[in-house]
């Protein structure tokens, strides 16, 4: 695989060398959730990834069709074959029949905005992973889980506050770090003084 690669890129250097018109690489283009979907805070794109994971059977980075139709089940909202194509259409940007996890949230962008139809399969999905199992949460965890919503519900920006908590963090572990290289020092000194 890899000296197929290799090939491909030296037949294509040779292509450029000669003069010939060549394609341009296909070029990735970087995906962050944190910036694209600013309406969601840290911890829900967080969990949000730990749904998309625990659905990706494959572990693809996609969920397809089957993918998809066995998570809808699990939620407890099965859907026909034609609504699953319909769902995944609904959201595909990039026109190939699957879900990655940027059009995953883009899910929930839609159900937050009002853009989904009520009977649309998607809107299903939303109410449903956002709902709580109480029976695996037990009462506690519910509780926790509703105070949680309230708190989003209330909470503007939440997604600053964490970056800026983190920024603290790191702020403070840096001072610490340079606390305890100057009391190195210091005893350092007082050692070579002593020898």
């Amino acid at each position: 695989m890899a000296t197929d690669e290799l090939a491909a890129k030296l037949n294509r250097r040779n292509l450029i060398n000669e003069g010939d018109e060549v394609e341009a690489l296909p070029t990735k283009e970087v995906f962050n959730p944190y910036t694209e979907f600013k309406e969601f805070s840290r911890k829900q794109i967080q969990d949000f990834q730990k749904t998309f994971n625990k659905y990706d059977v494959g572990k693809d980075k996609f969920i397809d069709l089957m993918e998809l139709k066995l998570m809808m089940e699990k939620l407890g909202a099965p859907q026909t074959h034609i609504s699953l194509k319909n769902m995944i259409k609904e959201v595909d940007e990039d026109f190939d029949g699957k879900i990655n996890f940027r059009e995953f949230l883009l899910i929930f962008r839609k159900a937050a905005a009002g853009e989904l139809e009520e009977d649309s399969g998607l809107l299903a999905l939303y109410r449903n992973v956002e709902e709580i199992d109480v029976d695996a949460e037990g009462v506690k965890g519910a509780k926790n889980f509703f105070q949680a919503k309230i708190e989003q519900q209330t909470e503007s920006t939440k997604f600053e506050r964490e970056i800026k908590q983190e920024q603290e963090e790191k702020r403070r572990e840096a001072e610490e770090a340079k606390e305890r290289k100057k009391l190195f020092k210091e005893k350092a000194n007082m050692f070579n003084q002593t020898a």
